[in-house]
């Protein structure tokens, strides 16, 4: 094991070798810290109305509900258009927005209500911009260095994390919330200036180019088929509505214990950079025990550090147990988005990636407002008792939804053969249904192993575009079955083609070890009725 370790020390570095990955790191580094100063200042600031645990919880409600209503269509986005020109037209709308939500503080202006709707108008272009940034990733580096691109990814939101709160606790408390919103402003340049400079190759498409609808449906089928993918994003979701208590209460846990916006950047900070040890510590972690073990036994201990939070006074014991909450945080949040990421083929990645945050978003949103409400109600000490022991409940979930070891290879495996146009059969793309027909020939011998086959061979079709499937035997020729499975339309079939994986292929072949030569395909398009003449 001290020899994998050794091992994989430098391949966690070795990412920034690739010149636009490094200086991709290093100004996103730079926005993360603006992002959690004004995140710091934004919560401060409500702080400073005198408003209620609840207005306090609807400050992170409204920087989380925009990823959970624009997921899927910024998912869409993501897999259709340029994801170049999309970062840039997001980066430009959030300066926007922190411009006007530095100079509105900077002359009293700012409302409860105002800071609110700013601060969900900035998390919107986040929203839509964050699955095309984490579907580039695989476009920067090879697919070996995949796994250590997401740590270094992991560890720079985390050195965000330590340092933007920090940093804001001490400009608050000396030049006010004003300038700390400007900081924020000025940190979205070095990612403009580098992405507007990053020479993309362009995209090499193998088929049609989907529509927004579509793309929808095709993710939502894709997540429905595809329940390795579904369980991880269920489970992110149900453990995120309980923990987002920790930092939904936690400038009020702040107030009570220091009074000072310094105190509650010191807090966030041992939060950061607890997640920024938990990162290092991750990976020596599966080394030696199982992916399940792992995520199971960090949920376990976040639970009981939400728990002890509520029940802290002082400022040096809250540094620690967040130390450690932020460990454990960073360490199942990692595992369970890598995989996911991995998971999910390149023509799918950012819906699958939006999918996962709608529902990692969403738990955190409706969690942090139902905390808050509990907080204002029963007390700070009983609503974070309560999402402790929740969240420590859901280690249980792995029984259910099991967190995997080996993600399976999801690179593209386009072996079909394209269908033939015969005459003046040339169907346009959005003509459908489609019905395609394969015939086999199978014996006698094989025909309970085939036919269990095909039956797991369902959900690969129909994760992949069929909206209807069957497996049929005829009954004068007992070795021939047909299968059918229904297309949406034409242009739906040929993307069909393109999104088999080589996961797949193990099955396929076992498949074909049944059959008796080669399978005979059949397209048969919808027939309309024509206008005479």
């Amino acid at each position: 094991m001290s020899t994998a370790q050794t091992a994989a020390s430098p391949a966690l570095w070795r990412p920034l070798r690739v010149p636009i990955f490094r200086k991709l790191l290093v100004a996103d580094v730079l926005s993360d810290i603006g992002t959690f100063m004004q995140s710091v200042g934004a919560a401060w600031l409500m702080v400073s109305f005198g408003v209620g645990p609840m207005f306090l919880a609807l400050t992170q409600t409204a920087s989380s509900l925009p990823f959970f209503v624009l997921a899927l269509p910024a998912g869409s986005i993501g897999d259709i258009v340029d994801r170049r020109k999309l970062i840039l037209v997001t980066e430009a709308w959030m300066v926007s927005v922190a411009v006007l939500l530095a100079a509105l503080t900077m002359l009293g202006l700012m409302s409860p209500w105002l800071l609110l709707a700013l601060t969900f108008a900035i998390s919107a272009g986040d929203a839509i911009e964050t699955p095309t940034w984490r579907a580039i990733l695989p476009e920067l580096v090879s697919r070996d260095n995949l796994a250590s691109a997401s740590a270094l990814n992991g560890i720079e939101f985390n050195l965000a994390r330590a340092v933007g709160p920090a940093l804001a606790g001490a400009l608050i408390a000396v030049a006010g919330v004003g300038p700390a919103f400007a900081v924020n402003a000025l940190s979205f340049v070095g990612v403009i200036v580098v992405v507007a400079r990053w020479k993309r190759p362009p995209r090499a498409r193998t088929a049609p180019v989907e529509t927004m609808r579509g793309a929808t449906v095709a993710a939502l089928r894709y997540l429905r088929y595809s329940p390795t993918i579904r369980g991880l994003i269920l489970r992110s979701g149900i453990v995120m509505f309980f923990a987002s208590a920790v930092l939904a209460l936690l400038p009020a846990v702040a107030q009570r214990a220091s009074g000072t916006s310094l105190g509650y950047g010191f807090l966030l900070g041992c939060f950061g950079a607890g997640a920024i040890c938990g990162a290092l510590v991750m990976q020596p972690a599966r080394a030696r025990w199982s992916n399940e073990i792992v995520a199971s036994a960090a949920v376990a201990i976040l639970g009981v550090t939400i728990v002890v939070t509520g029940d802290s006074r002082a400022m040096a014991a809250l540094g620690v147990v967040l130390l450690v909450g932020g460990s454990a945080w960073i360490i199942f949040i990692s595992l369970v988005s890598a995989l996911v990421q991995s998971l999910a083929p390149d023509w799918v990645r950012a819906r699958v990636l939006a999918m996962f945050m709608l529902v990692f978003q969403g738990g955190l949103a409706a969690g942090s407002a139902l905390w808050g409400a509990i907080g204002e109600r029963a007390g700070i000490e009983t609503a974070l008792l309560y999402a402790g022991f929740g969240t420590a409940v859901t280690a249980a979930l792995g029984l259910a939804w099991r967190v995997p070891d080996a993600p399976a290879d999801v690179s593209p495996w386009n072996h079909w053969r394209m269908p033939t146009l015969v005459g003046d059969v040339g169907p346009a793309l959005e003509d459908g249904p489609v019905l395609v027909a394969v015939e086999y020939t199978v014996g006698p011998e094989q025909a309970a192993e085939f036919v269990a086959a095909m039956h797991q061979y369902q959900r690969i079709r129909r994760r992949d575009g069929a909206s209807r499937w069957g497996i049929y035997q005829d009954t004068e020729a007992p070795d021939r079955y047909v299968e059918t499975f229904v297309v949406q339309s034409w242009g739906e079939h040929l993307r069909q083609h393109a999104r088999q994986t080589k996961a797949d292929r193990q099955l396929e072949e076992r498949i074909h070890g049944c059959v008796r030569g080669d399978p005979k395909v059949q397209h048969l398009i919808y027939a309309r009725p024509r206008p005479r003449g």
